[in-house]
């Protein structure tokens, strides 16, 4: 009988991405250890590293099904015609629900750190690329005559602002934030945000 090694080896490979899913969600990527991954998915640790690299490979892959299930969000969250600003304070309002309810597969995302002088993988960086799209095309309603790039640039200083304010607000580094604080926040400071862009057509 020949062996389908190609197969064992997509096998293999779903097994540990699910078992890594799987310790993310419950304990955090500090779980992550490749003994217990090995353990979960039948097969010896060195076998992880016939199908991954390294460790950060593997968490590569994980972190990044987690960013497209934010895409699968923040695309169901805005209808076509919605005005910039509603758009803007959705897509962050959305943001936040994602946050809590994947709230240690969402940590996981940047809590992963990578070896000095590595850098992800190019791969990695188109699916957080795409994500920002959802905010650059309210952003092209608004200044309809900035260049792409321009609109890039902005798209990220918004994210950084909502990233900031969801990341201190579950991490209650500043003190107790329940939902409707931080759903309050992310409020003003898309409207404000919105209201400061210089040349911005006024939303409705």
């Amino acid at each position: 009988m020949t062996t389908d090694l190609p197969a064992r080896r997509a096998k293999l490979r779903d097994d540990l991405i699910a078992a890594a899913e799987a310790a993310i969600a419950t304990g955090g990527l500090s779980a992550l250890k490749a003994r217990a991954l090995a353990e979960a998915a039948g097969c010896a640790v060195g076998a992880i590293y016939n199908v991954f690299p390294d460790l950060d490979a593997l968490i590569f892959t994980v972190n990044a099904r987690t960013l497209e299930r934010l895409d699968e969000v923040l695309a169901s969250t805005v209808r076509p015609g919605t005005d910039p600003e509603t758009a803007m304070r959705r897509l962050a309002l959305a943001y936040h629900g994602f946050s809590r309810s994947e709230r240690r597969r969402w940590t996981a995302v940047f809590a992963h750190q990578i070896p000095d002088g590595a850098t992800p993988p190019d791969w990695y960086l188109g699916v957080v690329g795409r994500l920002f799209r959802h905010i650059e095309a309210p952003l092209a309603e608004l200044l309809p005559g900035s260049t792409a790039e321009t609109r890039a640039g902005l798209a990220r200083t918004l994210f950084s602002a909502t990233h900031g304010i969801v990341s201190l607000g579950l991490e209650e580094k500043l003190g107790p934030a329940p939902d409707e604080v931080i759903a309050g926040a992310l409020v003003v400071m898309t409207r404000s945000w919105v209201l400061g862009l210089p040349g911005a057509v006024a939303p409705r």
